[in-house]
């Protein structure tokens, strides 16, 4: 192991002492705002103290087999045990880097899902619902919640534009590579002739703001529009003005919410989508400039970088950012994403260890 990375996990096992007895204190204790951030960083410090311990434990084991390759008698098992060491130490150092990696506090917020068809008409509508009916099975699979804030419904049933919030452990870092375009390959409902189209959607994920950072929004500056929702809402949903939209003037960007039996309630989370609409397009182009010096694997996460291809008749699922290609497109589109966004995730953590210089 490189001694910066050894020096680097000393540290932790130093704080998680330091955790320990904060945790102890009565003052931390009363104060259940401070006693959960440090809780939360017990937690984090626990994981990568105990992995290290593990590490120094293998490395002590392998040290005594390797005395003991003097004695015939137990030369045999001393190799087998300095074999198992030393591939368990591989495995816990690489674990370590990775977990060593910084983390994006907006990792840990919910995000919201923004799936909008492009390119297809019908088609790319049905897709989009497609797309979102894949994201919502996939976060009840994992326990995560889902809440539609808007939806802009096709005639045959599909989405023009849909928002969902997804609210769950680490929502915004695992799907926050999910943004960009989505194209699908396959034969249509209405396609009579048996012909493959091609359309394709675009996906925005979007962390929720968080309130004690979020950007402040001048009132002078929005302007705020009641309508009555569409679709399918029960009967109080189409007697009354309860949904609303909300144009940010200078940027033009829009935003709105109809799902919620309340004005108040929609305008808040309308409000709240604005918000991190503004704040990604604040980020695309801080990416963007990035991009201009290093184009990262993962990409920007920009709408128009085409980032899957879904071919339905040969049951494939190909991502072009990482040339994954996955047979299992019909359990994908059921919400099995596990396979898809864990690999994606160690793409990343790829590249970031290759910026440390840690590869």
């Amino acid at each position: 192991m490189k001694p910066f990375l050894r020096s680097q996990l000393e540290r932790y096992a130093q704080r998680l002492q330091e955790l320990d007895f904060l945790l102890s204190r009565e003052d931390i204790m009363a104060d259940m705002a401070q006693y959960r951030t440090i809780s939360r960083e017990h937690a984090e410090v626990t994981q990568i103290a105990g992995r290290y311990a593990r590490y120094q434990q293998r490395e002590a084991d392998l040290a005594a087999a390797q005395e003991l390759l003097a004695d015939p008698d137990m030369a045999e098992m001393a190799q087998e045990e300095i074999q198992g060491a030393q591939d368990e130490l591989v495995a816990l150092e690489d674990e370590l880097q990775r977990l060593l990696l910084p983390k994006d506090p907006d990792d840990a917020r919910a995000a919201f899902v923004e799936i909008r068809a492009g390119t297809g008409g019908d088609e790319s509508a049905l897709f989009a619902a497609d797309l979102a009916r894949m994201y919502t099975r996939h976060a009840a699979n994992v326990g995560w919640k889902v809440e539609v804030l808007s939806a802009n419904e096709s005639e045959l049933g599909g989405y023009k534009e849909v928002v969902l919030r997804v609210d769950g452990d680490n929502a915004y870092g695992a799907l926050r590579f999910e943004s960009g375009g989505h194209r699908v390959q396959r034969v249509p409902d209405t396609e009579t002739q048996g012909r493959i189209h091609t359309s394709a959607c675009t996906v925005a994920v979007m962390p929720e703001p968080d309130a004690a950072t979020a950007i402040t929004l001048n009132p002078a500056d929005l302007r705020i529009d009641t309508f009555r929702a569409s679709g399918a809402g029960g009967q109080h949903i189409n007697k009354t003005d309860s949904a609303v939209r909300v144009v940010h003037i200078p940027t033009g960007i829009v935003a709105e919410c109809q799902d919620g039996r309340s004005q108040h309630s929609n305008k808040a989370k309308a409000l709240q989508v604005l918000q991190a609409r503004i704040q990604e397009k604040e980020r695309s182009e801080r990416a963007a400039k990035e991009a201009a010096t290093r184009k990262g694997l993962i990409g920007s996460g920009d709408r128009s970088d085409r980032i899957r291809t879904y071919n339905f008749p040969q049951g494939r699922l190909t991502d072009h950012r990482i040339n994954l290609t996955l047979y299992k497109l019909l359990t994908i589109m059921e919400g099995d994403l596990d396979e898809v966004l864990q690999a994606l995730q160690h793409a990343r953590e790829a590249e970031q260890l290759a910026e440390l210089g840690l590869d």
